[in-house]
């Protein structure tokens, strides 16, 4: 195996993007994103992650030195060609889930990997299916797991995906909230 020993700066505060890298063996340093997440109204949603990644890039790029490589990403939940956030109440974490119930989405990552000498972006796509789910269960899933820090209001890690999730079609990691498999061969271009 190659050992990969160049520094990496995580801008992300995602303790699973921060746990995804630490099971892959990769060393990194959590950075503060501080920027504001906006993109244009009319891009298509399956742009938006990777647009919302190459930013917060850019917007880090300052803290660079050496070597060093800066991860950034984000993750969307896409359903009808509407983009779920992150929900901000009780309420519509609970609209989120009754929405995706019975239903196929999209869960789209971007990452993008910078260096001061090299920058690689790209977006993974996974479709996942929920299974029909009561109201009982996702009233105990927000208020046992409170997913206001989720894109669509879930974890497939959690409760509601070990009890929730019906098929998958890409990678398991990719909903977590990154690719690992794909940044651990990206990085390797880092030479």
């Amino acid at each position: 195996m190659k050992n990969f020993s160049k520094t990496i700066l995580l801008a992300s505060n995602s303790p699973r993007r921060h746990e995804l890298l630490r099971q892959a063996g990769l060393g990194f340093t959590v950075v503060q994103n501080l920027m504001e997440e906006t993109f244009p109204q009319d891009m298509p949603p399956e742009e938006v992650p990777r647009y919302l990644a190459e930013q917060k890039a850019e917007f880090n790029k300052e803290i660079l030195e050496g070597d060093e490589i800066l991860i950034t990403a984000d993750t969307i939940v896409k359903l009808n060609d509407q983009i779920l956030g992150k929900p901000n109440s009780t309420p519509e974490a609970t609209e989120l889930l009754k929405s995706l119930s019975g239903k196929w989405h999209e869960v789209i990552t971007g990452v993008c990997l910078l260096s001061r000498t090299l920058q690689v972006s790209f977006s993974e796509t996974t479709r996942v299916k929920f299974r029909n789910i009561t109201e009982e269960e996702i009233d105990y899933y927000v208020r046992n797991y409170m997913p206001y820090d989720k894109a669509g209001a879930y974890g497939i890690q959690e409760w509601i995906g070990l009890i929730g999730i019906d098929r998958i079609e890409g990678s398991y990691f990719n909903v977590v909230g990154l690719p690992i498999n794909r940044v651990w061969y990206e990085l390797q271009q880092f030479h």
